[in-house]
């Protein structure tokens, strides 16, 4: 994810005094405001906690009030330190940190801790509605989805939920992928436009978990459904022999036999984003990013509208990083921060010993750059000998919160009942905690916003040229 705190404000207190609250950003999207005071009271919490030489510098308190230039400075000292604790495998994920990243929002915010009801919507478009209270984080509120799907305990740690935002044709485009720092009803209620909403899909890239997703006929009829929306959105490559092949599946109702031949087709389980620009092989070129099967695949129109198709494998990008820049206007040297851009770049291994910098221009790019690091830490699990263990049990406060009658609803018509008597699978992203990639904040760029959110790749290998 990528932090940044792009500008400040002056706010007034309840006495009539006055003081500066530091917008912070999450992927370009306001996520807080917050006063220096208190992210002062962060630092101490995560110095108590963790040894000092964890804990990044941050910035000395002032006596006197901060002139224009100082306010400024500070900004740029916070916004690093925000960086530096999030990039921290340890740092990053602590409760400490999460827990004041959701508070601070719903203070931003303005919303109280009360009961409410709110829609998760699955593949096919069909919503969930569940009772949660708006001060509920993201693994609460994918615990009461799945609950109310009836989906077995051990599978919940499969499935995601994402923030997406509708298209006026009827597609959609992927936001972000919801973090255990926000609250998704806040998150979704924030941005005040009936255009975003949360889907639940599943959260791993190799195909073969989906034998396991498969073994529960809830599984089995969410990946079902997620397979079925891939194909009708184009998202998944099928020929007309396929395609009749699929529909006489569908036909008898084969759920399993129609997702088994999808998987031999071309995209099957990959996320596709949206037009962009890239430079690679030229300059400018108009791209589709999409990512799955550990890559990211460009299909690239060149200048002479020719259409040429490739793909990076995530084991030969040596490192990316993510980077938010605003272009001069019209050459006159001052920037417009309504026209900020976000770039992914990655080093890829092109040919032996020959390494080449490839940058994509869009929107998304911290969606492709969450993609990546998902991509690695599965493939660092698997190389470590590791599998997918069984969830770890709900979190108490969790089962006391839920009202007896959320819990007491069955599953909607679609999804049939799971069948429990079943071996305990497990939970991808309790395991992927612990092989998370270290980032590294590194500004090279004078027209740079921020400083950039950079990965070091720990499954990149180097290739010789007969492998390329």
């Amino acid at each position: 994810m990528h932090f940044s705190i792009p500008d400040t404000e002056t706010c007034n207190t309840d006495n009539g005094g006055q003081y500066v609250a530091f917008n912070i950003h999450v992927n370009g999207v306001l996520h807080c405001k917050v006063r220096y005071s208190q992210l002062l009271g962060l630092h101490d919490q995560l110095r108590r906690e963790y040894v000092n030489n964890m804990v990044p510098l941050f910035p000395p308190k002032k006596l006197f009030a901060l002139t224009a230039a100082e306010v400024e400075q500070r900004r740029e000292q916070l916004e690093k330190y925000m960086q530096a604790v999030r990039q921290d495998p340890v740092l990053g994920s602590s409760e400490i940190f999460n827990s004041f990243l959701r508070r601070s929002q719903q203070e931003t915010q303005q919303i109280p801790t009360e009961e409410v009801q709110m829609e998760v919507f699955l593949s096919n478009g069909q919503k969930v509605k569940v009772s949660i209270l708006t001060s509920d984080q993201t693994e609460d509120v994918l615990e009461a989805v799945t609950t109310k799907l009836d989906l077995p305990e051990e599978l919940v740690g499969y499935f995601s939920l994402y923030l997406i935002k509708d298209g006026a044709d009827g597609s959609f485009s992927f936001v972000r992928k919801l973090q255990e720092f926000e609250l998704p009803y806040v998150s979704v209620t924030s941005l005040r436009n009936l255009e975003y909403k949360i889907i639940l899909r599943k959260s791993y890239w190799d195909s073969s978990y989906d034998e396991d997703v498969m073994e529960s006929r809830v599984g089995l009829n969410l990946l079902y459904a997620q397979t079925v929306s891939d194909i009708e959105r184009g998202w998944i490559q099928v020929s007309k022999e396929q395609h009749r092949q699929l529909k006489s599946l569908q036909e008898k109702v084969s759920k399993k036999e129609f997702i088994q031949l999808a998987q031999t087709l071309k995209y099957y389980g990959y996320l596709k984003f949206d037009p962009c620009i890239t430079d690679f092989p030229e300059k400018g070129c108009q791209v589709i990013v999409s990512a799955g099967n550990n890559e990211l695949n460009f299909q690239v129109k060149l200048p002479n509208e020719q259409m040429k198709e490739g793909s990076f494998k995530v084991t030969r990008m040596r490192c990316w990083r993510v980077t938010s820049s605003v272009p001069f206007s019209n050459g006159t040297g001052s920037p417009n921060k309504t026209e900020s851009r976000l770039e992914l770049a990655f080093e890829y291994l092109i040919g032996k010993d020959r390494l080449q910098w490839i940058t994509i221009s869009s929107a998304q790019a911290i969606m492709m750059s969450i993609c990546l690091q998902s991509m690695v830490d599965e493939l660092m699990v698997k190389k470590s000998g590791g599998t997918i263990k069984k969830m770890s049990r709900k979190r108490q406060t969790c089962l006391v919160r839920r009202s007896d009658s959320q819990q007491a609803v069955k599953s909607p018509p679609l999804l049939d009942s799971p069948d429990c008597n079943r071996e305990p699978i497990a939970k991808l992203s309790s395991k992927l905690g612990s092989v998370s990639l270290r980032g590294i904040s590194n500004s090279s760029s004078a027209n740079d916003m921020s400083a950039e959110d950079f990965h070091g790749n720990y499954a990149f290998e180097g290739i010789g040229d007969d492998d390329l």
